[in-house]
């Protein structure tokens, strides 16, 4: 029989980020990216249901029991967070348990540029955090959500489904809500939470219109507000904004987003060089004129060459990401390489970071002697005239008279 605590020890010992339970399978561990098989029994079909149940929260499994999904988190004395998303497949219950940190790691020991601490200094307007599941945005919203709890006194009201990050209040007050425990939809959660004194608002999902516009005009009125989408770049994440909505809405959509979105942070994790942990590889658009123009005027393709071109707002694109990256030694070239979004260009970026590996260090000029000459002040030439007063002061004569 499947002992779900030791199952869950064995995880965190393995730095497992996700568990897989599968009737009919071992469970198995996915570290660092790759998938591997537990030592574990093969699993059997009463036991995934009964560790479903068991774990799930009431209100959960009254849904769960009627045959649909169930999303949650699990708290495991001595082990952890996890978030639990239970379904079924082939009439059997399958579990999948994500790894929740349990306090916030800061933006250096999460490798992120200094991009993302100018759009956390933000006084208002919508920030984005994307990136594909897996890709460590829940990292970085709690470690964002913490720097302004312990640096700022300040209200911060989080809706999620579910709660994963427990945040405790530091300088600021942590009002944390769960869609479909505390409220009962991302949308009326935003509507009402501007009656709450808020300062920063986080939604974990925009999902639909109704939401994606209660969260622009808030950041639009003068909130800070940081939300999450599965999307795999900054010109992806605002088309998907945007297509949220009917044509004949999108014109005052680009307008919104033109006034309210500071900036777009997508992430995507990377296997480290050496195989052991990952590296993050991100994306930073922070919206300067150029960028709300291009937003205002629908030329979402602009984007890419503003982020290109933006290195004083610290902004940043993948391929340079990946760059610095390989640069310094902490991802392997093929990695690089499988991820970029213009490959034909990395790798020409890459074989001249090669190229200058191998070229030898310029030689170093000599040291000066430690004698030095006498000063001797210059001979003037024979018969030369006095200097003038001006000369004297370092002034020197206009080269057209004055009045010509």
């Amino acid at each position: 029989m499947l002992d779900l605590d030791q199952l869950l020890q064995h995880a965190v010992e393995q730095r497992a980020s996700d568990i897989h339970v599968k009737v009919g399978s071992r469970p198995f561990l996915r570290v660092d990216g790759a998938l591997r098989q537990t030592p574990f029994e093969v699993v059997e079909p009463e036991e995934t249901e009964r560790i479903a149940l068991g774990i799930m929260p009431p209100r959960r499994a009254e849904r769960f029991r009627h045959g649909l999904e169930a999303d949650f988190v699990y708290s495991a004395p001595g082990r952890g967070r996890f978030r639990v998303s239970a379904f079924r497949q082939r009439g059997w219950v399958g579990l999948v348990m994500r790894r929740v940190i349990a306090s916030p790691p800061g933006f250096d020991a999460l490798g992120l540029p200094p991009g993302v601490q100018r759009l956390t200094d933000s006084v208002s307007g919508l920030v984005l955090v994307t990136g594909l599941a897996g890709s460590g945005r829940t990292s970085t919203l709690a470690s964002i959500l913490d720097r302004i709890n312990q640096h700022h006194a300040r209200h911060i009201v989080t809706i999620e489904d579910p709660i994963e990050v427990l945040h405790p209040d530091k300088q600021s007050i942590v009002t944390q809500r769960e869609v479909g425990t505390d409220t009962e939809s991302f949308h009326e959660a935003i509507l009402h939470a501007l009656r709450q004194d808020p300062d920063v608002l986080f939604v974990s999902r925009l999902h639909d219109a109704p939401t994606a516009r209660a969260a622009l005009e808030a950041a639009d009125v003068g909130h800070l507000v940081f939300a999450s989408l599965p999307t795999v770049s900054a010109t992806d994440t605002v088309t998907q904004i945007i297509e949220l909505f009917p044509p004949h809405e999108r014109p005052q959509v680009r307008g919104l987003l033109a006034r309210a979105l500071r900036g777009i942070v997508c992430q995507r994790l990377l296997s480290r060089a050496g195989g052991r942990g990952r590296v993050p590889a991100v994306e930073v658009l922070v919206v300067n004129n150029l960028a709300a123009d291009a937003l205002a005027d629908g030329k979402v393709d602009r984007l890419e060459q503003i982020m290109h071109d933006g290195e004083y707002y610290d902004m940043q694109t993948f391929d340079q990401s990946l760059s610095e990256l390989y640069r310094r030694g902490l991802i392997e070239r093929e990695a690089a390489l499988h991820h970029a979004t213009s490959a034909p260009a990395l790798r020409v970026e890459l074989e001249r970071v090669d190229r200058e590996r191998a070229s030898p260090p310029a030689p170093s000029p000599p040291a000066p002697s430690s004698y030095a000459a006498p000063a001797v002040a210059p001979m003037a030439p024979p018969h030369a005239p006095p200097a003038s007063p001006d000369a004297a002061a370092g002034v020197l004569p206009p080269l057209v008279a004055p009045g010509a």
